[in-house]
């Protein structure tokens, strides 16, 4: 806020007074103690870093070591993936959560409880460890599998976090598709078209505007989860850094050479996101007036 200084204006001529006017900026006090405050704290913090016992040129070796390059690789494989599955199961919940047959939404209802009130961890767990369950894979007739064969940590890592994350996403994309304006289904069913074909052509496109972003939020989510998964010995950053510091002892180093490589992923997908959020919201608006005036031009025919 600007503090107003008046000056004495002309007596001969009263319509200049808004000139004479100067604008006086008011401080903020509590703002330079803020920032001032920010500022040794990040001196602070750096100090330690640089006089603490950390062994830089280890760091330096290690940083493109090959086993933490290759559970780079696996993090970057893994979390796509799990996203995937955590999108498309997420979708086929979100749609059944609001569809009119009760048996097909209380058992989203139901399956979203289970998943979202379980940790990542404990379901990674229960996927790595589901051979003491079923220890045999089978269709009667048809073919057998250990399932110890099967549930790799690869595999249990996939499942373990896709399924979790589809129950996040499915209210996710409910929501997003409860914020389209209840208008442009109805006026998808006075043109005679399908729930289906609502959905597909009218309400999702526009509901993806606001799906997009928090599930770009749940994707760099998604890759610093893998990190969980260490715990079944899937060898992905964390992992990979874990094994080594089992040997040499440089655990601080080794920890700061994992947090290096989740944070460079982490700012691409941030740029990214970025990127596809300006590119949604330019091509939105017409999307928006093209789907209104393909919706008024049937109901003119009509």
């Amino acid at each position: 806020m600007q503090k107003i200084k008046r000056s004495d204006p002309d007596p001969q001529n009263p319509g200049e007074k808004l000139l004479h006017l100067k604008r006086v900026r008011q401080p903020h006090y509590g703002r330079y103690l803020g920032g001032l405050i920010l500022i040794v704290l990040m001196f602070l913090i750096a100090r330690a870093f640089a006089g603490g016992k950390i062994d830089w040129e280890i760091v330096g070796e290690f940083l493109t070591a090959r086993s933490i390059l290759n559970g780079l690789v696996k993090t970057i494989i893994m979390a796509p993936l799990a996203m995937a599955v955590g999108v498309v199961l997420g979708l086929i919940f979100a749609l059944m959560r609001m569809s009119e047959n009760p048996v097909a939404r209380y058992s989203a209802i139901l399956y979203m409880w289970i998943f979202r009130g379980s940790p990542q961890l404990l379901q990674l767990f229960l996927w790595f460890n589901l051979a003491l369950i079923f220890p045999v894979i089978a269709i009667p007739y048809l073919f057998e599998i250990s399932t110890v064969t099967v549930m790799t940590p690869f595999v249990a890592t996939l499942l373990g976090l896709g399924i979790c994350q589809s129950a996040y996403t499915a209210e996710v994309i409910r929501a997003g598709i409860l914020s389209v304006d209840t208008g442009q289904g109805e006026a998808a069913d006075a043109l005679g078209m399908t729930r289906h074909q609502a959905m597909r052509r009218i309400i999702l496109p526009q509901a993806l505007r606001g799906i997009i972003p928090p599930v770009g939020n749940e994707f760099i989510g998604m890759v610093k989860a893998t990190s969980l998964a260490s715990a079944i010995q899937f060898t992905e950053i964390l992992n990979a850094a874990q094994r080594i510091y089992y040997v040499n002892n440089y655990i601080i180093e080794l920890l700061i050479v994992a947090t290096f490589w989740y944070l460079l992923v982490v700012s691409a997908l941030t740029v990214g996101q970025y990127f596809l959020e300006r590119r949604l919201s330019r091509g939105f608006s017409s999307r928006t007036s093209l789907a209104q005036r393909s919706i008024e031009g049937g109901k003119a025919q009509r």
